[in-house]
């Protein structure tokens, strides 16, 4: 594990946040420490808390990638230079479509990135007195002076964080490195790959851990100063998902913890779908966890809105230009049901956006707010929501009848979004609830599980999480071979040299679902062999 070898053991700045009551605005305080050594800088709960506020900035970092390997390789998005002979277009080009090689710049910096920040989340810890040892967590004597009551409410979210960075290796490249604690880069080469099985009982371990640990107030109790912090709730709603996504999924256990959330945790959904995201209402009672983003050039602002408006556009649409990345595909645009005097799917126009000037006119919306600086956006960027609770629940309990609580599930979010009653003529005409009889209703569970699928594309479109899904249903082969198929014409034949559908189609593997272990992992390792991911 080289890359340990350029990672300082020093903080350079640590930036401590905190929530305004009324206006949901992140105040920021930052506080230059470049001359503490870490191991000597958590004396106190402040120090602490300031370090694992410097975690949450961490998760910023590995979304300037994430969606190249969760949106850009799913049907969600593609590429919008086909030809383009630029490194960023041509490593966003071998993404979609399946060919990417175990040298990937962008690859081994998401690793990085995310590895970077459980060093960090490590470092506090250590300082709590908490260890993993024999396959158990173990609390010791902190090294900081704190109360046993800040000892838990501090590695309660240190767990949750730590514990959703591994979440999202092991589902995107198998079994990864399990570090548990700060170390060198000598200490590093000695570690090698674990199982998935190992890598997932080291999250479902963190996660117990942060429900029991982590606040339990119910959401109209939580002080303005820790919206956005993670709690027992957000911890529960992760476990869940991990449940659901284990090899052999725990579904009694994922439900058990979903109706909890449901019952108590008093999260809910927000009236209306753009109301979710929009940055005067951030923090709201449907988000259960965000990665938060300030802007105000404090460094803290989002990328996204630049790097996802439409490319050349100048300032038409957002301030300093956009890149085009994560171009909506025309199926998902087109999986919105509108155009009726009836009922219209308001989530297409809050998730997609069209630039008429444009070729090629789409762009995401979702995550998108005017700047006065090219990237530094306010928009937060949503992780777990009460929407993604309900959907989970009507997955874990499965299909129970077209009349059963799993359908209306499925129907509130639609009705959220402003589907009607359905009653007589073509389903597809408008944006209808599914209907308890005729022909129209979802009577087996083949077909329920397709409207659930379904019904999480158009609901969480862009954050991150379709490729996810598609892996977790088992269909993520032949969703992307359908896909490539359906947009060959349009897109994909214009590729130089030409791609042969039937090439394409065939890049995409079961094996090739998983990114390869970054190349510098196993090149620069003296001591032990890593093993590369199959198909690389």
């Amino acid at each position: 594990m080289k890359q340990f070898n350029n990672l300082s053991i020093r903080f350079i700045i640590v930036v401590s946040l905190a929530l305004a009551a009324t206006s949901c605005k992140k105040l920021v305080d930052q506080e230059p420490i470049s001359n503490e050594v870490v191991d000597n800088y958590y004396k106190n709960y402040k120090e602490v808390n300031v370090a694992l506020s410097g975690c949450y900035n961490g998760m910023q970092e590995p979304l300037l990638t994430e969606w190249q390997f969760t949106e850009l390789r799913s049907d969600n998005a593609r590429q919008r230079s086909v030809n383009s002979t630029t490194n960023v277009n041509m490593e966003l080009n071998v993404l979609n479509l399946y060919t990417a090689g175990s040298s990937h710049q962008q690859i081994y910096n998401y690793w990085l990135a995310v590895y970077k920040n459980i060093r960090n989340v490590n470092y506090v810890l250590r300082s709590l007195g908490v260890s993993y040892q024999n396959n158990q967590l173990v609390f010791g004597k902190p090294t900081a002076d704190v109360t046993d009551a800040q000892r838990n409410e501090l590695a309660g979210q240190a767990l949750f964080i730590r514990a959703y960075h591994y979440f999202n290796l092991v589902r995107l490249y198998g079994g990864v490195f399990i570090v548990t604690e700060p170390i060198d880069a000598a200490q590093a080469r000695k570690i090698n790959r674990s199982s998935v099985n190992e890598c997932y009982n080291f999250i479902v371990k963190d996660l117990e851990a942060a429900v029991s640990l982590a606040s339990a107030r119910p959401f109209g109790q939580i002080p303005s100063t820790d919206l956005g912090r993670a709690n027992s709730w957000a911890a529960k709603g992760l476990l869940a998902k991990v449940f659901l996504t284990l090899p052999v999924p725990r579904n009694a256990d994922a439900l058990t913890l979903l109706n909890d959330i449901i019952a108590n945790s008093g999260y809910g959904l927000e009236s209306t779908f753009p109301r979710v995201f929009a940055i005067n209402n951030e923090m709201n009672k449907e988000i259960l966890f965000a990665v938060r983003y300030k802007a105000g050039l404090v460094g803290l602002g989002n990328p996204m809105p630049n790097l996802f408006a439409p490319a050349s556009s100048g300032d038409a649409i957002i301030n300093g230009d956009g890149n085009g990345f994560n171009y909506p595909t025309t199926s998902i645009y087109g999986a919105f049901t509108t155009g009726s005097t009836i009922a219209n799917d308001a989530r297409r126009d809050a998730t997609i956006s069209i630039y008429a000037n444009s070729t090629t006119p789409y762009y995401v919306n979702k995550f998108f707010s005017k700047v006065v600086v090219a990237g530094d956006g306010e928009n937060d960027f949503t992780v777990l929501r009460f929407a993604d609770i309900l959907l989970m629940k009507a997955e874990a309990q499965g299909y129970d009848g077209a009349s059963g609580s799993s359908m209306a599930i499925i129907n509130q979010i639609r009705e959220r979004a402003g589907a009607v009653n359905y009653s007589t003529g073509t389903f597809t005409s408008a944006f209808y609830k599914y209907p308890a009889t005729g022909a129209n209703a979802i009577a087996t569970n083949t077909d329920f599980q397709t409207a659930l699928l379904r019904e999480r594309r158009l609901e969480f479109a862009f954050e991150n999480q379709r490729l996810f899904d598609l892996m977790r249903f088992g269909q993520a082969v032949t969703t992307m071979q359908a896909h490539y198929a359906a947009e060959y014409q349009e897109y994909y034949r214009r590729f130089t040299p030409n791609i042969p559908l039937a090439t394409l189609q065939a890049n995409v593997t079961n094996d090739k679902l998983l990114l390869p272990i970054p190349q510098r992992e196993i090149d620069t390792n003296t001591d032990i062999k890593i093993q590369q991911n199959p198909g690389y």
